[in-house]
C-alpha cells in the first residue's frame, strides 16, 4: 500500500481535509470540488458547536435525525438540543460555481465576515470564520500537548 493509500476498510464518503476560502457580500461560500462530490447535490446546513457551522450530507442527516428521535422528548435537555440544532437547519444546494448561501442568521452565528475555514471531519464539515479557527486550534492544541487524551480513547 501506498504512503498516502488508505485501508480498504476506510469509508469513501468520509470528509477530511482543511480549505481556506472567502465568503462574498451576498453570503455565499465556495464548497471545495471533494467535499462537493461526498455531500450530494443537496445537503444540510446548520449550527455546529463552539460558534461553527456543520454541513451534512442527507444520508449523514437521516442518522442524525434518527439517532435525536429515539432520545426521551420528555427531557428538558433533548428539547432544548433539538431547538439549538433542528431549527436553524436548511437544505441547501450550490450553484454553477459551487457556491452555497449562508443564511444571515447562522452567518452570524459563526461569526462569518470575510475568510472562512471549511473542515472536513468525517461525517461532517465545519464551517468556521478563520479568525475562530485558528484561535481555537492554539487552545486545542495547549489543552492536547498538556492534557491526557485517555479519557476519549486516545
Amino acid at each position: 500500500m501506498a504512503s498516502n493509500d488508505l485501508p480498504e476498510a476506510a469509508n469513501v464518503n468520509m470528509l477530511m481535509g482543511e480549505h481556506a476560502h472567502s465568503i462574498d457580500a451576498k453570503g455565499r461560500i465556495i464548497l471545495p470540488a471533494d467535499f462537493r462530490e461526498k455531500l450530494g447535490e443537496n445537503f444540510v446546513l446548520t449550527k455546529g458547536h463552539e460558534n461553527c457551522l456543520y454541513i451534512y450530507s442527507k444520508e449523514s442527516w437521516q442518522e442524525l435525525i434518527k439517532d435525536l428521535s429515539e432520545k426521551k422528548f420528555s427531557n428538558p435537555k433533548v428539547r432544548a438540543y433539538e431547538r439549538y440544532f433542528l431549527a436553524p437547519a436548511r437544505i441547501l444546494e450550490c450553484d454553477k460555481q459551487g457556491r452555497f448561501l449562508v443564511p444571515g442568521t447562522l452567518r452570524k452565528h459563526a461569526m462569518l465576515e470575510k475568510e472562512v475555514v471549511l473542515a472536513g471531519m468525517l461525517n461532517h464539515v465545519e464551517v468556521w470564520s478563520k479568525t475562530e479557527w485558528e484561535r481555537y486550534n492554539d487552545s486545542a492544541m495547549a489543552s492536547i500537548a498538556t492534557e491526557s487524551l485517555d479519557d476519549i480513547g486516545v
